[in-house]
């Protein structure tokens, strides 16, 4: 299986693909309409490379058909919902078929006797949770961008989120998925089942397989208890340091599980206020931790909160401030939401990196990241899921250092990066994926045998290797 064989899209190519979305459905020949297709949110547009063809399926059964007619042909069909990810997974790096799911965007069925729900992937996250207002149940899977991605993207990557200290992954909620394999066949996996050890479980392998496996038509969801009450805290810490010092000391030592814990060091607060013209008082903190406390009551949930405050201030924190009101827990919810939007306008000479390490270790990963950042003058503000050991940092070309300095020295910035993800026991990513961003690397942490056995399942489901090419590994 040779990646780099694929056939051009002919015109006889894109006539059969009319015929099976509808004429309507295909963009062909014109480099506008396509050219968003080309990349995904990483501001680096190395990593873009324009579709032929554009193809907006509305059910399986077309993209059973389109799948069929790849094989047939040899041509490279890349899986795409909302194109909101940082890891080049829908860039259709050989070309070929952008299989666009956006028309796929229906929740099915709301099963409230069973606590599950059923949808198409097109569907924007968001909408969900709006679907389930006034069902006191509520999706908890949820990722950080969840207002522009899609809930397909989320189980391709197995996305994460602020609330995965207590509530999860994607992963621990999706039950079943309908599937169209890399060869046009569509196959149910699992269903509305809490057990089932009938057969392989399949599930979970497609869970953050980045659409190299197979397509989502249809995706079964778990629901949980709406939470009644739900307050944030904004702790303001003089360094980094001891806003992650504080972390542990709040899960073990209080005997707390927070909704969220979130780790935000000052230049990323910086750079989203002023991305938002937002004001925080973030002046005299080195960092902060943006905390969420929910539950079944507001008597137990404030309990949760005092507690936590008077721990953050035990452990070196200069302030707290509870956000127990909509307007203020979305002014500083917005700041940590927009970071990466934000960082995104500085140029597209960065690197985002998405990191995790055991979270005992996200201290010295975070100290780490700060001695980087100083040895080799570049930018790296530092964020992400404190309480999950997933930090993400973007190294940002300084506006006063030349490119060639740039191009120069961020090769050895990563490697010193990774070579510390890697000392503590870390991955190269957490929930962002590989796609064709970082499978360089990925021998830096996993073994050949890892990588082999990866590349035994991909050739066996997708003997002519047409489908989403190039992503996580070479083969």
């Amino acid at each position: 299986m040779n990646e780099s064989s694929f056939n051009p899209v002919t015109d006889t190519i894109v006539d059969e693909l009319r015929d099976i979305v509808g004429p309507s459905y295909v963009v062909y020949g014109d480099a506008d309409k396509l050219q968003p297709y080309s990349h995904d949110e990483i501001p680096d547009r190395h990593y873009a490379h324009m579709p032929d063809v554009l193809a907006r399926p509305r059910t399986a059964e077309d993209i059973a058909a389109v799948m069929k007619l790849a094989n047939r042909d040899r041509i490279a069909v890349t899986p795409r919902g909302a194109g909101s990810g940082l890891s080049g997974g829908a860039v259709p790096i050989h070309g070929g078929i952008v299989l666009l799911c956006d028309r796929m965007n229906e929740i099915l069925e709301v099963d409230e006797a069973n606590m599950m729900l059923v949808a198409e992937p097109g569907v924007v996250t968001a909408e969900i949770n709006e679907r389930l207002a006034g069902t006191g149940l509520f999706y908890a899977g949820y990722p950080m961008s969840l207002e522009t991605c899609s809930l397909g993207g989320n189980v391709a990557e197995n996305a994460g989120g602020g609330k995965a200290v207590k509530y999860g992954v994607t992963s621990r909620y999706v039950l079943g998925l309908e599937v169209v394999t890399p060869t046009g066949e569509i196959v149910q996996l699992g269903g509305k089942l809490i057990k089932d050890v009938t057969g392989y479980s399949l599930v979970p392998l497609m869970l953050g397989s980045e659409g190299t496996l197979g397509i989502f038509t249809k995706i079964t969801l778990k629901l949980s208890p709406a939470p009644r009450s739900s307050v944030d805290l904004l702790a303001l810490f003089k360094t980094a340091e001891d806003a992650i010092a504080a972390v542990p000391t709040i899960m073990t030592e209080g005997g707390i599980v927070p909704t969220a814990i979130e780790f935000i060091d000052r230049n990323a607060v910086k750079l989203a206020c002023d991305y938002l013209n937002e004001t925080l008082p973030y002046q005299d903190a080195g960092a902060m931790l943006l905390l969420t406390c929910d539950g079944p009551t507001t008597e137990q949930v404030e309990r949760e909160y005092e507690a936590i405050g008077e721990q953050c201030l035990a452990a070196g924190g200069i302030e707290v401030y509870v956000a127990d009101n909509a307007t203020t827990t979305e002014r500083i919810w917005s700041v940590r939401r927009n970071i990466a939007e934000a960082a995104a306008l500085l140029g597209e000479h960065q690197a985002n990196e998405d990191l995790v390490v055991p979270p005992a270790a996200i201290a010295e990963l975070v100290l780490g990241l700060e001695a980087i950042s100083r040895k080799h003058d570049v930018f790296m503000p530092a964020y992400g899921h404190a309480g999950d050991g997933n930090i993400h940092t973007r190294i940002i070309k300084r506006p006063e250092t030349s490119i060639e300095d740039w191009q120069a020295a961020l090769p050895g910035v990563l490697r010193e990066v990774y070579t510390l993800t890697a000392r503590l026991g870390g991955r190269i990513s957490g929930e962002h994926g590989i796609g064709h961003k970082r499978k360089a690397h990925m021998g830096q942490f996993v073994s050949e045998a890892y990588l082999d056995l990866c590349r035994s399942l991909k050739k066996a489901w997708d003997p002519n290797g047409v489908l989403n090419p190039g992503k996580i590994f070479d083969l």
